[in-house]
């Protein structure tokens, strides 16, 4: 997990890993690429073998000249072996092609002790055809009606005086046949590579928009605090279940004192965290101090006329004034908590709903003394704290134990990196230190 410090507060997003670390899947392709040649090469290895042993043991199927059926198998198994080799030493990879060669040789001997024309285990010859049809490269349709020529040959060479005009004839239009295959299993392995191609570049476009996107929504947190007034120490932290999320911070000055938001998004990534960034840039535009539902009812106007109407986002804004007056709004977030100084603490709720359902946000006034902290999260807090029914309890008393900003930033950071999460983890402290008074 990628953390960012924003300034001199302590205010985070992190990155997952799957989006900072280098990717599992190229390892594997490669790896799967290295073995291939092995793989295949058993799966040919091992039908010469029962082709030879079910010629032995079966009397139904004619062997003409055993020595030419165990010659075949001693090449299958050779190229099985150079295929192992080919693993352990990467650099033999140039000459991945020896062993599909071998393999006609093996099938053409394999085919001539079986009864030549009369043999059953002819199609055999198709799997190192397509074993090098399937390479990029019309080359490869060349090299597999090579082999295909050899496999037909070997009976020729070996017994010469077999052969007839009939079975010239069948022969050429069989290996016709083949280069035919050969020729649609190079196409169909060229277009699936054109597509791999194209899939991976739109992969890497999105992974880069989504990287710009992530930079985009790390810019729009507050990365300062200098503004804000003494009387006040803001603490935020945001960790996203995906590079982009849907949860998101705020705080600036305002005329009287500071302005503060956390919200909430339903959804995740990208689109999440493009309504997100509209949903604080309409509340940050509308403030108006001391009238905290204006803020809420501009963005609600701002997000049923954009792209996010049929969206809806939670959402806390509240406005501290120098003197610890404290107006705040609910809409439909119901997870804020105040903690006051002498130990109490209490929720800051209504009954008001969130921006995109509600239309009405009733405004509510508390005052602060010294040492209160106003905390205001996320649901996928409360995923940290087992995410059922009794979550809000237990985060209430992980606060009770935590109320220093501070602490309690670097205790969420903490829990948040040790726990799977698949929400948005986004925590929001504001601690009114009093009154200042005034330089002599």
């Amino acid at each position: 997990m990628t953390q960012y410090t924003l300034g001199p507060v302590i205010a985070r997003i992190s990155v997952p890993e799957a989006a900072t670390a280098p990717r599992a899947a190229p390892v594997a392709r490669w790896r799967l690429a290295r073995s291939a040649p092995l793989v295949n090469q058993a799966v040919i290895a091992g039908l010469t073998i029962v082709a030879a042993v079910s010629s032995a043991v079966v009397p139904v199927l004619a062997v003409t000249d055993v020595a030419s059926v165990w010659g075949g198998v001693v090449l299958a198994l050779a190229g099985l072996g150079f295929a192992a080799l080919m693993v352990w030493r990467p650099g033999l990879a140039r000459a991945e092609l020896l062993v599909p060669a071998v393999d006609f040789i093996a099938i053409g001997l394999l085919r001539f002790g079986t009864g030549d024309a009369r043999s059953p285990f002819l199609a055999a010859v198709l799997l190192p055809l397509v074993w090098i049809a399937a390479k990029p490269g019309r080359q490869h349709i060349v090299y597999p009606l090579v082999g295909t020529v050899i496999t037909f040959a070997v009976p020729i060479v070996l017994d010469p005086d077999d052969l007839i005009a009939s079975e010239m004839v069948r022969l050429v239009f069989v290996i016709l046949v083949f280069a035919a295959v050969a020729g649609v299993t190079n196409e169909l392995a060229r277009q699936a590579d054109l597509r791999l191609r194209f899939a991976q570049q739109r992969r890497r476009q999105a992974e880069s928009e989504i990287s710009e996107a992530a930079l985009v929504q790390r810019s729009l947190l507050p990365d300062s605090h200098d503004d804000i007034p003494v009387e006040l120490t803001t603490r935020g932290i945001c960790l996203p279940a995906r590079t982009v999320g849907g949860d998101f911070y705020d705080w600036y000055p305002t005329a009287h004192g500071a302005a503060f938001t956390l919200g909430d998004v339903m959804g995740k990534g990208v689109a999440a965290g493009m309504i997100a960034a509209v949903v604080r840039s309409l509340v940050r535009t509308a403030s108006s101090p001391g009238a905290p539902e204006a803020s809420i009812g501009s963005a609600a106007e701002g997000m049923r006329s954009g792209p996010g109407a049929d969206q809806f986002t939670t959402c806390f804004h509240f406005q501290i004034a120098r003197d610890g007056t404290t107006h705040w709004v609910d809409a439909g977030h119901g997870l804020s908590v105040l903690l006051r100084a002498d130990g109490d603490d209490e929720w800051l709720r209504s009954d008001d709903l969130p921006i995109g359902v509600g239309t009405e946000w009733a405004p509510q006034r508390t005052v602060l003394g010294p040492g209160d902290v106003v905390v205001s999260v996320s649901d996928g807090v409360l995923d940290l704290f087992g995410g059922d029914l009794d979550a809000p309890e237990r985060f209430r008393d992980f606060l009770r134990t935590h109320r220093d900003p501070d602490e309690l930033v670097a205790a969420v950071q903490e829990l948040g990196g040790s726990v799977d999460h698949e929400d948005d983890v986004t925590l929001l402290a504001v601690r009114y230190e009093g009154p200042v008074a005034p330089a002599a």
